[in-house]
């Protein structure tokens, strides 16, 4: 079933429900005009739709191969990769002093939910340079930028991250890849890093690895970090791809999913390395390409839900079995009741976690474009939200995708089991679930719980204005959105061991609100009784309520963690 790109969701939602109009009114972005807004969206779905999406089986079927020490990507992802390039939309959102054209990142992040729908392994790639381009344009020196990033924003070169060790996961202070000057204001790099995305292939003409490693002076643990930037092909005077720098890939993971996207681990054996911003404030560098990339992972989440809702849905809408209960029914599976609750939950999910991705990059671009610390506060505060969302919504509409194919979804040649298989390494890579919820409740709270505040402020007045036409489902939401004002009065007094125990059910209850709010402000923009209706209705009286439970677990404190044993554990 060919896939294709929901333009008109993204053209809603930015349009009347996310607030980019206030970006599209800064003096940095008023180059987005609605005609250009348009076109790319419409220009972004053919690329995904045409191009990308026939790449998803090959992907999975003929992944990526490591011969004689260089990675080959699957049969025709060159082609796909070049096609990105060319129409310059991996560097879109970058400084156009390097050639990118400085749009907003919310058109990137509708950019990369397509890609992500039409093939993940494929679309990981360009998100990887994106963060490096946004890192590089904010921590390296003028000359590393002159080099790098023209290529980056081109295409022809791609970044990559190296933070995880065997050693060192969640817990990266604890890696041991060393960094010692050469004397000549570069670096040698010795260690070993995996887990690395698109750490080689045959694709670009260069691979820029950003590299965390430890000076000789570093302190002990995440302090003592240090940025690198090591090139597969060292530069030459020209800014060409040279001499090969000291660094292979040692052995490509076989993995559950994403057979398409090669995730390496890399051996750097004195490589030749350049430093990225201050010695010792590389995991500050580093922060920015990441929370650049959480955003994005959880808009890959999103993406693939896409791609699952639409594979189970033509499946229902082809299948019949038994009896349709509905006398002017369609006569497939679709006319039965339990098919269609799962269909569109997929649908509600979906949009929720769109909606909650693209409000989090309007408030990215309106930090950016205005400097103003509320924006900032509140981009950092929806990231861990959105990324969670995000992915968890990929996998669990991915395994109701399956589930709605029947035994046919357990059966390879559907392409339903791709959608789950793919997906569900996105709710671990750049920083687990947990640790998103983590970050929420600890950092993101710092404020006393100020941001979480204003949002719901947000949310209940918008509720409020809404009770007349929408009676019992702007209630709803009204309620739902006190009640997690009370759970983050009572969050914002406990202790971290409390606020950690109870983190994920709270990120879970908060995104729940979140996308209650969003899917009722859908309904007033579309007014009447239309589609957008009906499906804020399913969302809000069906999913909603589950954020009451949440939020009890929420504040059920880490005693009753702690009650069992570790001894009483065992089975």
């Amino acid at each position: 079933m060919p896939y294709r790109s929901p333009v008109n969701d993204f053209q809603f939602l930015l349009d009347h429900v996310v607030g980019f109009r206030a970006v599209q009114d800064t003096e940095k972005f008023a180059e987005a005009t609605d005609e250009t807004v348009s076109a790319i969206l419409t220009e972004a779905g053919k690329l995904a739709d045409e191009v990308i999406a026939p790449l998803q089986r090959v992907g999975d079927t003929d992944g990526a191969v490591l011969e004689n020490g260089v990675v080959r990507a699957s049969p025709g992802f060159r082609e796909g990769y070049q096609a990105m390039a060319e129409g310059g939309w991996i560097g879109m959102s970058g400084d156009p002093e390097h050639g990118g054209m400085g749009l907003p990142f919310t058109l990137t992040a509708s950019l990369n939910d397509m890609i992500g729908g039409a093939c993940l392994a494929i679309g990981l790639n360009p998100i990887l340079s994106q963060g490096q381009i946004e890192a590089l344009e904010a921590h390296a020196s003028d000359e590393m930028k002159d080099l790098y990033l023209p290529k980056l924003t081109s295409g022809e070169w791609t970044g990559t991250m190296n933070l995880t060790e065997p050693q060192a996961g969640s817990d990266v202070g604890a890696l041991t890849t060393k960094a010692v000057p050469n004397g000549d204001g570069t670096y040698a790099i010795t260690g070993q890093k995996i887990y690395i995305s698109w750490g080689d292939h045959d694709m670009a003409d260069n691979v820029c690895h950003l590299v965390l490693a430890r000076l000789p002076d570093g302190a002990p643990g995440t302090k003592g970090i240090s940025l690198f930037m090591v090139p597969k092909l060292i530069p030459d005077a020209d800014g060409k791809p040279g001499q090969a720098n000291d660094l292979r890939v040692v052995s490509l993971e076989e993995k559950m999913g994403l057979h398409g996207s090669p995730t390496c681990v890399m051996s750097f054996e004195g490589a030749t390395g350049w430093l990225v911003g201050e010695e010792h404030a590389g995991m500050a560098a580093m922060f920015t390409m990441m929370n650049n990339a959480r955003l994005n992972v959880g808009v890959q989440g999103v993406g693939v839900a896409e791609g699952a809702y639409q594979h189970a849905l033509a499946y229902a809408l082809d299948r019949k079995q038994g009896r349709t209960p509905l006398e002017n029914g369609t006569g497939t599976i679709i006319d039965f009741a339990d098919v269609r609750r799962m269909l569109v939950q997929m649908r509600a999910e979906t949009y929720a976690a769109r909606a909650i991705a693209l409000a989090c990059s309007t408030a990215i671009d309106m930090a950016g474009a205005t400097g103003d610390k509320a924006w900032k506060a509140r981009a950092a505060f929806l990231t861990p939200i959105a990324k969670s969302y995000g992915t968890d919504t990929g996998i669990k509409v991915a395994e109701l995708g399956v589930q709605v194919h029947g035994g046919m979804g357990y059966v390879e040649e559907t392409g339903a089991a791709q959608y789950y298989r793919d997906v569900r390494v996105t709710s671990i890579y750049e920083g687990t679930n947990g640790i998103q919820a983590m970050d929420l409740v600890a950092r993101k709270m710092m404020d006393g719980g100020d941001t979480a505040f204003r949002i719901l402020d947000e949310i209940e007045t918008d509720a409020e204005a809404a009770r007349e036409s929408y009676g019992k489902l702007a209630e709803a939401v009204w309620s739902a959105a006190e009640t997690l004002r009370e759970a983050t009065e009572w969050l914002v007094e406990q202790d971290l061991q409390d606020r950690f125990a109870g983190a994920v059910p709270f990120q879970s209850a908060f995104a729940r609100v979140l996308g209650a709010h969003y899917h009722l402000r859908s309904a007033v923009a579309e007014g009447g009784d239309g589609p957008r209706r009906a499906l804020a209705a399913f969302y809000i009286e069906r999913l909603l309520p589950e954020h009451a439970a949440l939020l009890e677990q929420a504040r059920a404190g880490a005693d009753g963690l702690y009650a069992l044993a570790v001894e009483d554990l065992a089975v």
